[in-house]
């Protein structure tokens, strides 16, 4: 039976990852677990050049070139050590990638169109990492400096498990849990290794019956269907959408996490079921806590963005408008397109209605009226 085609983000990252990026990742395992069987103290600068080397190798010359001059130019900015200025320098090299003059010159370096959108795609998410390396040094004492050089970030920037899609973590997190020897067990590695293959490839037949099944993304390009269909088959086919949703970045953030536990790093939890959500604010902090969702800078503007601007202990205002500026941020990384103003529009008010409701219903008045 043929699958649906209109989910282009699931079938373009299975179609390489059968072609080139699964054997990539597999030769990083291989790297990897030799270099802390052997030489565990290097191990940071041996994941770091096959990063650089599977970089070249999928992105070409002038690709790898593009990631080594935003992290150069992100180190250099960060030396100043002010925040406004790393962040004014991430959104001019994020808004680099939307000039067409330079997107027409990026796509005559490649055959195909998959290819340019592999290098897209690659550096949006390595302008969040250059961003978090940057931030986390203007914010460190300057005792904390060394550990913050020109090399980790490198080796930050190019850890090839997170390098196309993400997940993200924090350049400390992953500086600190890098940096940490622990004992080396193959049996326990290989243990986990099996178990976290079994437990994706379900997830993975799971989703491939849905999309050859249930033909969800198809309905919705469609108005015919969606004009005819009734309320409760309306909310059946946004359901069936989100839980898809869910299943595909098991999938697609299962393959990266699971090489992290191999790495010896702890991986970003997994997102929550969708089902078991039911309040909208709670929904957004769960995902921003753990790292994890169908929207892979959640954690990044919750770390980055909505603390740093005061978030839920400032006032009224403040919180108005650092979940704006947290909503903002993820649109306009996103591709900034109509559509995505609405959906920040929509989800920033989500949070405040309930917010809002949640600090009326906390008066004592209205609580004894309860």
């Amino acid at each position: 039976m043929p699958q649906d085609p209109m989910d282009f983000e699931w079938s373009y990252w299975i179609e390489w990852g059968r072609e080139r990026i699964l054997w990539l990742l597999a030769g990083h395992l291989l790297v990897s677990q030799m270099s802390r069987l052997f030489v565990e103290k290097y191990k940071p600068w041996c994941l770091m050049v096959y990063g650089m080397a599977a970089c070249w190798l999928l992105l070409g010359i002038k690709g790898f070139a593009v990631i080594l001059l935003h992290a150069a130019i992100s180190f250099a900015v960060a030396q100043f050590q002010l925040s406004l200025l790393t962040w004014l320098c991430s959104l001019i090299l994020l808004s680099t990638l939307r000039i067409p003059a330079v997107e027409e010159t990026k796509r005559k370096w490649y055959d195909t169109e998959n290819e340019y959108y592999l290098l897209l795609f690659t550096v949006s998410v390595r302008c969040l990492f250059c961003t978090s390396f940057s931030l986390e040094y203007c914010w460190h004492a300057p005792a904390q400096k060394s550990s913050h050089s020109f090399l980790w970030m490198l080796a930050y920037v190019f850890y090839y498990p997170t390098f196309h899609n993400g997940p993200l973590m924090n350049f400390d997190e992953f500086s600190n849990q890098m940096r940490r020897q622990e004992a080396f067990s193959v049996k326990t590695n290989l243990s986990i290794l099996i178990v976290g293959i079994i437990r994706i490839f379900f997830w993975w037949c799971l989703a491939e019956l849905m999309i050859h099944l249930m033909y969800i993304h198809a309905l919705y390009s469609s108005a015919l269907p969606l004009e005819s269909a009734s309320y409760w088959a309306l909310g059946g086919l946004a359901l069936a959408q989100v839980l898809f949703f869910y299943v595909k970045y098991l999938v697609l953030y299962g393959v990266p996490g699971l090489l992290l536990q191999m790495d010896g790093l702890k991986p970003p939890a997994l997102p929550c079921c969708v089902s078991l959500m039911h309040s909208f604010t709670k929904m957004w902090r769960l995902i921003s806590v753990e790292s994890l969702t169908a929207l892979l800078i959640c954690c990044f503007t919750y770390r980055y963005i909505y603390v740093p601007m005061g978030g839920s202990q400032s006032s009224l205002l403040g919180t108005l408008l650092s979940t704006a500026l947290t909503f903002a941020f993820v649109s306009y990384w996103h591709g900034g397109q109509s559509y995505l103003w609405y959906w920040g529009t929509l989800n920033w008010l989500g949070v405040i209605v309930e917010n809002g409701t949640k600090r009326i219903f906390s008066i004592s008045l209205i609580q004894d009226l309860i």
